[in-house]
């Protein structure tokens, strides 16, 4: 099979492998002759399309023919616009599923947490309240491995550098500050050093009032101002963080404790074929369980958002839905930037033409479950099954909002790979066979043998066997290569 056709409706095939220009097939009982060279992953038009005419892929429209396009043509940015425009408004029309809960007896091996929550890691983290501090931060990580090496039950130890903490107003600077709290409360820190340097407008008071409530044994506090030598204090400290961190063992939590991040990146015209698909599977499988998982992009919603406002469970998340995809469209308008200005230079070289065949792709990762509920930036998931989160599209930034989130685990879907890696284990997905092959330091698991056969059935019950295994202890790629950063959404001035 040389060219796949998704849905029934759809007047465009994608090509598995490339076409050279005279190659026929049959699609539906037609013959197609390609009238050109079209390249893996790209489209070719089933039928003649007409200017102005909807071109439609997945069995939705992903914007229309700016010509007119000949059966056998190449279809993408040359001869398609997409539909998208500004602020809309939405009809709430449920389409629920009736998926039931399953019981089961399927466990992880994770640590709880003395709050309830469970972690699948017991690492030490050490976070600046302020940039300044970015370097002091990284040799306390780096010492401490050191010193503390083979330290009972602690499993690594790691800074979490970002360049913010000061000179910012408003909303800007207490979503710093919540973002950062939230991670010093994840369940993956056994222990945490908070690093602040003394005069930053997230000084540790101000953060402490942000913090809210907290452990003194899991969470430690430093100015680096105030003491001599703030590396020697701030590894010191880092030892009463271990003798807490080491009384925490792995013990068997039920799958339903799993809070799993649904992210994609480096797409191309697979991500929404195989692996999306295929964490959709996934996620619908773990909410059956009575699991979580948390789908982010808004951005990459914009064209597909009418199937999750759908889906929301009741009119409140429906209308908290709509006021998350119409305020990130009021973003991109306060800047004077095109709503629709997405797929990425690479998304478009791997076949992805318009935003909107980009979200119906990106959206799949969601699965067929509800929408429970929606989550401002910052917030923690509240709700057991599927929640959207307000957040961008850009990697590291939206990777960072999901394990502030609560998110153990993030699945993360790439076509042409990524080596991105966040606080959590962050476990790589390839959308095609020749990424997994090629980059085998980054991947994790492959999505590309649904291409050859291989079952949707069969690959989910791996996928879920081996998100089993990383939240029991086993790392994935990206930790194994020390490939951990987080990135906090800036959107404010600068004094």
């Amino acid at each position: 099979m040389a060219i796949l056709k998704i849905n029934e409706r759809d007047n465009v095939a994608v090509a598995l492998d490339t076409i050279t220009e005279g190659e026929t097939f049959s699609v539906d009982s037609l013959s197609i002759k390609a009238l050109e060279k079209i390249d893996k992953g790209h489209k070719i038009a089933l039928r003649d399309i007409k200017q102005g005419e909807n071109v439609i892929k997945y069995g939705f429209p992903i914007g229309h023919a700016t010509t007119d396009i000949k059966a056998g043509q190449w279809v993408h940015t040359h001869n398609v616009k997409t539909n998208l425009g500004e602020i809309s408004s939405y009809e709430y029309n449920p389409h629920l599923s009736d998926a039931e809960k399953v019981e089961t007896d399927i466990s992880f091996k994770g640590f709880l947490r003395e709050d309830g929550r469970v972690g699948v890691r017991n690492e030490i983290w050490i976070i600046p309240t302020v940039g300044c501090v970015n370097r002091n931060v990284n040799m306390i990580a780096q010492i401490a491995s050191q010193k503390y090496a083979g330290a009972k039950n602690v499993e690594g130890f790691y800074a979490y550098t970002h360049p913010y903490g000061c000179s910012q107003l408003g909303q800007d600077h207490l979503s710093t500050q919540t973002i950062l709290a939230n991670l010093v409360k994840h369940p993956n820190a056994g222990g945490v050093l908070v690093l602040g340097l003394g005069c930053e407008n997230n000084n540790i008071d101000e953060f402490k009032k942000v913090l809210g409530e907290y452990n003194p044994d899991k969470v430690k506090f430093l100015v680096a101002q105030e003491v001599e030598d703030e590396i020697q204090a701030g590894v010191d400290l880092i030892g009463e963080l271990v003798e807490y961190a080491s009384r925490f063992e792995r013990k068997d939590c039920p799958i339903s404790e799993l809070v799993v991040g649904l992210k994609c990146g480096g797409s191309d015209a697979f991500s929404g074929i195989t692996a999306n698909p295929l964490v959709g599977s996934f996620s619908d499988k773990l909410i059956s369980y009575g699991g979580s998982t948390i789908l982010t992009e808004v951005p990459e919603m914009f064209g597909a958002e009418t199937i999750l406002m759908n889906r929301a469970i009741n009119r409140e998340v429906f209308e908290k839905t709509v006021k998350l995809i119409n305020d990130f469209k009021e973003y991109f308008m306060r800047y004077n930037q095109p709503i629709y200005e997405n797929p990425s230079p690479g998304n478009k070289k791997g076949g992805i033409t318009t935003l909107e065949e980009k979200s119906l792709g990106c959206t799949q990762k969601g699965g067929t479950s509800d929408v429970v509920d929606v989550l401002n930036y910052g917030d923690v998931v509240k709700e057991k099954g599927l929640s959207l989160l307000n957040g961008p599209g850009n990697d590291i930034v939206a990777s960072t909002v999901l394990a502030a989130a609560g998110c153990q685990i993030i699945l993360f879907t790439t076509g042409r790979g990524t080596p991105l890696g966040t606080a959590v284990p962050t476990i790589k997905i390839s959308t095609n066979s020749d990424l997994y092959s090629r980059k085998s330091n980054w991947m994790d698991f492959d999505a590309g043998r649904l291409l050859a056969g291989e079952s949707m059935e069969k690959l989910t019950e791996e996928l879920l066997d081996y998100v089993i295994k990383v939240a029991s202890g086993q790392k994935c790629k990206a930790e194994e290569m020390g490939f951990r950063e987080i990135a906090i959404f800036k959107d404010g001035v600068t004094l």
